[in-house]
């Protein structure tokens, strides 16, 4: 996401060698992206952080470099997590996947708590030590 560029860019090699690897083995490709739409799906991100990426501008777009196609789906979510009042479950199990791979920004907040949520839905998870990042290293290993 545009938003997340500066900390994104490191690591899009190995984010990409793994979604082309999904690619070749016919395994589905899913991007989140977060963004806010109206002030009632704010909770206390806008407090926590005193700001919130807001739907339709430009911080809210996926990255062009990370080669989104329309085969694949896009999750459009409004907390850490990938799963909370999203289809994403539906769609996972509609398409009889019991495991994830999660990669991407922020290690430490999305991609964990995405993590910890397909775990507690029984969903196998796989997490990309190489192709998730976040705004510094501490965070990052302490994940």
């Amino acid at each position: 996401q545009v938003y997340f560029k500066e900390i994104a860019t490191p690591i899009l090699p190995a984010i990409r060698r793994t979604i082309n690897s999904c690619r070749a083995q016919k395994i589905p490709v899913v991007y989140t992206r977060h963004s806010h739409r109206d002030p009632s799906d704010y909770g206390m991100q806008e407090e926590w952080w005193n700001t919130v990426i807001r739907d339709g501008t430009p911080e809210a777009e996926l990255m062009p470099e990370v080669d989104k196609r329309a085969t694949d789906k896009l999750v459009h979510k409004h907390t850490y997590s990938g799963f909370y009042d999203t289809d994403l479950e539906q769609y996972l199990r509609e398409h009889g996947k019991s495991e994830v791979i999660i990669t991407g920004v922020m290690t430490n907040l999305c991609c964990e708590t995405t993590a910890r949520d397909a775990f507690n839905r029984g969903f196998r998870v796989f997490f990309s030590t190489d192709a998730t990042a976040t705004a510094n290293e501490d965070f990052h290993e302490s994940t």
